[in-house]
């Protein structure tokens, strides 16, 4: 069998096991091209046939937007032990449209059959990275933590985490997502320990004596009684171990206003708490964020603006074939130059 699926009849004689507990690609299906779109392999195998499949071509790659690039360290792994020469823009990087992001060279054999993963990749990443970064840009120097593992299917909640964090996030709650940007998860706690214990101090009480010193008490005050009322219950009763409250009204009961934070805030104060930091969670968007940076809001988690972002349209094109300039209509022949341009491979 050879290293990826490289004709029809192999797709054909491909079976998924009818017992396979999720439906997510594995590393090594993709490995394997099992995610590519068929006509890749349609195009290998004609290539194939006319013994041009190991011709050296130079393919570039460019978005059709403007946007923070993210996805080069998974492409680099895929291709790492193929035989071509890879250049990217770093990750974090910005990019302007039509921007040459990404150039591949070496025989289209070696390649090919993974531009379906490729763009992948660098479109959904990416799309991840810049919604991230407009979060930051309309925080303005607020901390931030991505929460919007919950939105998406848990296969790449660890690459959209990761990918806020390139795009500026200061931290995740998706356990694998931070761990592969070298940090530590960050959260509070769910609303249903409040739930079930019955009682936001009891909860505030159990969750300070049960965890780790080093673990910051951060508690939602929203659950069963007024925001104001419910944070002076909790500052009392963890008194300087307390770190902050979390305000997540929902929207059916108006959500998080700049006057509900401005009244918390001063009730913590003229209570003896304006040590009690406020953190504000639950349908965060850029343009609440602007509406309360202002106030004494000291961080902000955000979930579904940054994994809802839509995938950054990213096109791959031939543009040298046996180091002879060319392109389909509408495409400039040849390598279009980029100076962030790095080579990895």
């Amino acid at each position: 069998m050879s290293q990826y699926i490289d004709s029809v009849a192999e797709v054909r004689k491909y079976r998924v096991d009818p017992e396979r507990k999720l439906f997510s690609a594995n590393h090594d299906e993709i490995a394997r091209g099992l995610t590519t779109d068929v006509y890749f392999v349609r195009a290998l195998e004609i290539l194939k046939y006319l013994d041009l499949d190991k011709v050296m071509v130079t393919a570039e790659i460019f978005a059709r937007q403007e946007g923070i690039f993210a996805g080069t360290k998974e492409t680099y792994n895929l291709l790492k032990d193929k035989k071509i020469e890879l250049w990217s823009i770093q990750e974090g990087d910005s990019f302007l449209p039509k921007e040459t992001v990404m150039r591949i060279s070496g025989p289209y054999n070696e390649f090919g059959i993974f531009e379906t993963a490729i763009l992948g990749i660098l479109s959904s990443s990416s799309a991840w990275a810049t919604a991230a970064r407009i979060c930051c840009n309309a925080a303005n120097g607020k901390k931030l933590i991505c929460f919007g593992s919950r939105h998406i299917h848990p296969a790449v909640a660890p690459v959209m985490e990761r990918a806020a964090i390139i795009g500026g996030v200061d931290g995740a709650s998706c356990i694998l997502g931070a761990k592969l940007m070298g940090q530590e998860p960050q959260g509070t706690i769910p609303h249903t320990v409040i739930i079930i214990s019955g009682d936001t101090v009891k909860a505030a009480k159990a969750y300070h004596e049960c965890s780790d010193g080093d673990v910051p008490r951060i508690i939602l005050i929203d659950t069963f009684k007024d925001e104001a009322e419910e944070s002076i219950r909790v500052a009392k009763a963890l008194g300087r171990d307390l770190l902050g409250v979390r305000l997540d009204t929902p929207s059916e009961r108006g959500g998080v206003s700049p006057d509900l934070v401005r009244e918390v805030r001063a009730r913590l104060d003229q209570a003896g708490f304006s040590y009690v930091k406020i953190f504000v969670s639950g349908g965060v968007t850029p343009d609440r964020i602007v509406s309360l940076r202002d106030e004494a809001v000291d961080a902000f988690g955000v979930g579904s603006f940054i994994s809802d972002a839509s995938p950054i349209d990213m096109t791959l094109d031939i543009k040298e074939v046996e180091g002879k300039p060319i392109a389909k209509r509408g495409r400039i022949p040849g390598k279009i130059e980029n100076k962030k341009l790095v080579k990895l491979i």
